[in-house]
């Protein structure tokens, strides 16, 4: 094999490679002789098919085989014996591909991952901000439970609704006057003033009696979940059928017994767990922030372009969404599209210089990830997916690269623990509010 260099240039890197002929004839040979001992023709016993018929029958798609083994065996080496740690996958172009005689002749480019040199990064001043769940905390839980547990009394006086009340409808959707898939329903309860209906629906019922019949307008928000009503006007026909009044039941124990529970005192110790697992989940995220931040400072390495490239392809793949739907902040709704772009390919730069940070930092430390923590990754991502369990396991069983694209994450919450036992932190005690503020951040 022949290696020549035609580019070194930053972490850029390209090489000419040629396989000789005799090699790849080699190759060739070796492999008809190795087809020639287990395929079976017609009129040849197993074993004593002539050579000269084995590469007339298989000779081209043998050919392919090898010329692609030989590109791939050649590019391995090529990195292994220049000590090349690509960045992304290598991109090859052939150059000339011999059917018969010739040499192999192909270009390979890459970029390489930068030399990082790990700083001290012991002695790193964090703060970890904390909270207490306190007692209004829990007595807004308990009266969210209630209100989800209230059932619905008959009003027997014959009057409009008004707010607070349920309308219990029939309606009908429609689009352009034609009906619309899941636009139809009976027996519904809508409350006046309450949330969960497409705006200005419940607002437009209120006032209606029992037996009056109303056609009203709506627009489905831009971000609408169904794409093909979007952003669409639409009317509804409505019947009123009932009018109802809700009614809280009592927060005391029976109440924990209504929704399976012993007792309300068990189910203030729930609410105050669960809270307490939010809030530090939301003082991890906090305290991470901050680390990444101060990291951020300390990345003066070269980011492979090609690796920018795919961050912030993904990062502008979202946006993109998120401005048709209409979901883009004010901010960055304000801004031009170059200075948008400009923007978020600092951001993709940055989330790869962490990115190689640490994982330079988890490489040094040799910290490893177990067999255990797999699993538990992929048990997260099938719970994602009810009922399709299964299916979710063994797709991971079937593609190999499926796990080793859950390890990035895994890795990046161990090596940043890590980094927050080296660092000296203090804690400090805010409000539930004040913890839930999310910091500008780019990460």
């Amino acid at each position: 094999m022949q290696v020549t260099p035609t580019l070194n240039e930053g972490l850029k890197r390209s090489f000419t490679v040629v396989v000789p002929s005799a090699d790849l004839q080699a190759r060739r040979e070796a492999r008809l002789a190795e087809l020639a001992t287990t395929i079976k023709l017609p009129g040849f016993r197993p074993g004593k098919v002539p050579a000269s018929l084995v590469k007339q029958r298989y000779g081209a798609s043998v050919n392919a085989e090898l010329l692609e083994q030989a590109v791939n065996d050649a590019t391995s080496k090529l990195m292994q014996e220049n000590n090349l740690r690509p960045a992304v996958q290598p991109k090859v172009d052939l150059i000339s591909a011999p059917e018969g005689d010739g040499d192999l002749e192909f270009k390979v480019d890459l970029e390489v991952l930068p030399e990082i040199e790990v700083p001290d990064l012991s002695g790193m001043k964090l703060t970890r901000l904390t909270a207490k769940v306190d007692e209004e905390v829990v007595n807004k839980a308990l009266a969210d439970l209630a209100r989800r547990s209230r059932k619905f009394e008959d009003i027997s006086e014959d009057r409009p609704a008004t707010k607070g009340d349920v309308v219990t409808v029939d309606f009908v959707g429609k689009v352009d006057g034609t009906p619309f898939d899941g636009g139809t329903a009976n027996d519904v309860n809508v409350e006046i003033g309450g949330e969960g209906f497409i705006p200005g629906f419940a607002e437009q019922i209120d006032g209606m009696k029992a037996g009056e019949e109303r056609v009203i307008t709506v627009t489905f928000p831009k971000d609408y979940q169904a794409a093909e009503l979007a952003g669409k006007e639409a009317t509804f026909d409505i019947k009123a059928k009932a009018l109802k009044k809700p009614v809280d039941p009592e927060i005391n124990d029976q109440l924990a017994k209504d929704v399976g529970l012993e007792s309300l005192d068990q189910i203030r110790s729930i609410i105050t767990e669960q809270a307490e697992g939010e809030y530090r989940q939301l003082s991890r995220l906090r305290i991470k922030r901050e680390l990444l931040d101060a990291l951020s400072d300390k990345t003066n390495f070269e980011a492979p372009e090609s690796m920018v490239d795919a961050e912030f392809n993904q990062i502008w793949s979202r946006i993109e969404q998120d401005r048709q739907a209409g979901r883009l902040d004010e901010e960055d709704a304000n801004k031009d599209e170059e200075t948008l772009r400009a923007d978020y390919r600092r951001i993709a730069e940055r989330r790869v210089k962490l990115g190689l940070l640490l994982a330079e930092v988890g490489r040094k430390q040799d910290i490893q990830i177990s067999r255990e923590e797999l699993l538990g990754a992929m048990q997260q991502e099938a719970q994602r997916y009810p009922g399709q369990e299964k299916a979710v396991f063994d797709f991971f069983a079937k593609n190999p690269q499926a796990v080793e694209g859950l390890r990035g994450p895994i890795l990046e919450n161990k090596v940043v623990d890590y980094l927050i036992e080296l660092s000296d932190v203090t804690e400090k005690e805010v409000t539930p509010e004040e913890l839930a503020e999310i910091p500008a951040a780019e990460v």
